[in-house]
């Protein structure tokens, strides 16, 4: 029998496809395949959880038929920084990022959510007591089985993660300041060994808290060199984004050096109005990384506020020994004066947000555990230091005694322009750094970073359509197929024949973010369909209540 020739061949295919019946067909929308280039007008054909076809489907059709008319065809967007591990627990239908696009959380940002051992239960079961409302069932024990509870319990988006480095230091050395002695380093090393094995993204570093910052280099790097024997990369939250930022890039570059590995930046920014001219400094050291064999890369929030807590306003030493010991240090008077002194002068010896952005009149307080403060919720640290009578420094004291929990801030720290500068560098992706609520029952009781309801429909609508920092083709390569590559993860982040039908539909003229910091829980619109695996969960705007999230592994995963 001759072989027919391969035109012929694709004549037949492509025909076949037309007349073919599919689960789902996605009409006449323009498709932005996630490589950077410009939208085309295509269909696309699903069966199962699969990309079945992209191209003509005029004589096709399908069980379930979406009109993408005017409409933009995008791969579901990764979240390079989420916290919603909890998030998901409360509420699987994880609204806030899908009504953005988001079909993949990312975790691990130093800490993850194993390996635990018993008393790292116990501490979460504490916390969860002074917030009764978040109480769940810690039904796992290593990083693996979290992730699996997440796909018994139902959750609306893929999920993966990092192991944390925290996470392992506390395994092992509890909330001690001092190094690993090598049979504890051992037992650490087999720990991400276990975690690769079992498909962790590689390691996570957030060196700027404590007990984090308690690491050293070379602890890192030993540990970096397990993941790298895995295929996996270093993520890290680095020791300074200010004063000591080249310090930090070049502690991330020797990282991935001497470990062999891939590191990314977590949620790029200058700090502090006197660091926001080191941009193009950091942007060089960068590049001659990557020039020279290295590879760095980066992702970033679209806001010039961060959010973390309190405890970023305090010296690591005085953190030492957890939530307990740190507040009876804050209690003793010599030791709190000697804390205050610390927390009032510049250092280059730990990240003081307090002075990065400028004062307390730039630092607004989120979330509280304990009933009696949450009437402080959306105030300036400014504001309720007036109302205590007190300095600013010994009310961020006050409040986590009072609290018994950091207490979630945001800090106003970057520049606009260099945001926009930084949303245009090929190597950047993106992240939330944020959890993905509902704008309803238990999420409403705390305030949020906007960025947890507006982050990705922000570059969206006010970076690509409005303001034109980047085309809309770049931006979607920058939410999908760049971290996916960056991150080594299989047959997603691509509109391609064969990958997994993870789609964000969208009106790109349309789509905007509504959430404020004095109204931050506000969905944004415009996002109009979104695919998890074939599984719409979210049509025409609504939430379809669908939660068909599955574990998304690393390179090193055994099966």
């Amino acid at each position: 029998m001759k072989t027919l020739p391969a035109l012929l061949l694709l004549f037949l295919l492509v025909t076949a496809c037309q007349t073919q019946k599919f689960d789902i067909v996605i009409r006449g929308g323009t498709v932005y395949d996630g490589s950077g280039s410009p939208g085309v007008a295509r269909d696309v054909g699903i069966n199962a959880d699969t990309i079945a076809f992209i191209g003509d489907l005029s004589g096709a059709t399908g069980k379930t038929e979406i009109n993408a008319a005017g409409l933009a065809v995008a791969p579901g967007f990764i979240n390079m920084l989420s916290w919603a591990t909890e998030t998901l627990i409360i509420d699987g239908k994880s609204q806030a990022d899908i009504r953005q696009g988001v079909t993949l959380e990312v975790f691990g940002e130093g800490e993850s959510m194993g390996p635990l051992n018993e008393d790292m239960k116990a501490n979460m079961r504490a916390v969860m007591k002074r917030n009764p409302e978040w109480k769940f069932d810690i039904d796992w024990t290593t990083l693996n089985e979290y992730l699996e509870s997440l796909q018994r319990r139902g959750v609306a988006p893929n999920v993966a993660s990092f192991v944390g480095a925290t996470t392992l230091r506390i395994h092992e050395l509890g909330y001690a300041n001092r190094l690993p002695n090598e049979e504890e380093l051992n037992r650490m090393k087999a720990l991400v060994k276990q975690a690769m094995e079992d498909g962790a993204l590689g390691v996570g570093s957030s060196l700027i808290y404590a007990p984090a910052n308690y690491s050293s280099t070379e602890e890192l790097i030993a540990l970096c060199k397990v993941a790298g024997e895995y295929g996996g990369m270093y993520i890290t939250h680095m020791r300074s984004e200010g004063n000591n930022i080249y310090g930090a890039v070049n502690e991330t570059i020797r990282i991935a050096r001497e470990a062999s590995l891939p590191a990314e930046i977590y949620h790029l920014k200058m700090a502090g109005r006197e660091n926001w001219n080191k941009l193009d400094s950091v942007m060089a050291l960068i590049d001659r990384a990557n020039k020279s064999g290295a590879k760095i890369t980066a992702d970033m929030y679209t806001y010039i506020a961060g959010a973390t807590g309190l405890d970023a306003t305090m010296p690591p030493w005085v953190q030492e020994g957890g939530i307990k010991v740190w507040i009876k240090r804050l209690q003793d008077p010599k030791i709190r004066k000697q804390a205050l002194d610390e927390m009032r002068k510049p250092s280059d010896k730990w990240e003081n947000l307090l002075l990065m952005a400028g004062g307390p009149d730039r630092v607004l307080l989120l979330d509280f555990a304990n009933d009696s403060l949450k009437r402080f919720i959306g105030k300036t640290l400014a504001e309720v230091s007036e109302i205590y009578g007190k300095s600013p420094e010994e009310t961020a004291m006050d409040l986590v005694i009072t609290d018994s929990t950091r207490v979630g801030t945001a800090y106003f720290m970057m520049s606009e322009e260099n945001v926009k500068r930084q949303i245009a560098l090929p190597y950047v992706s993106f992240c939330s750094d944020a959890g993905s609520p509902s704008a309803e029952g238990v999420f409403l009781k705390s305030s949020e970073h906007p960025r947890a309801y507006g982050n990705f429909a922000r570059l969206l609508g006010k970076y690509v359509r409005d303001e034109k920092v980047i085309p809309l083709e770049e931006a979607i390569r920058k939410l999908t197929s760049l971290p996916a590559s960056n991150l080594k993860i299989k047959k997603r982040g691509s509109l391609i024949p064969g990958y997994y039908a993870d789609i964000a539909i969208f009106d790109a003229e349309k789509i905007q973010d509504h959430a404020t910091f004095e109204n931050p829980h506000q969905y944004s619109t415009g996002m109009v369909h979104v695919l998890v695996n074939g599984t719409p969960v979210l049509k025409d705007g609504e939430h379809t209540g669908a939660k068909p999230g599955r574990v998304v592994r690393g390179p090193g995963w055994k099966k």
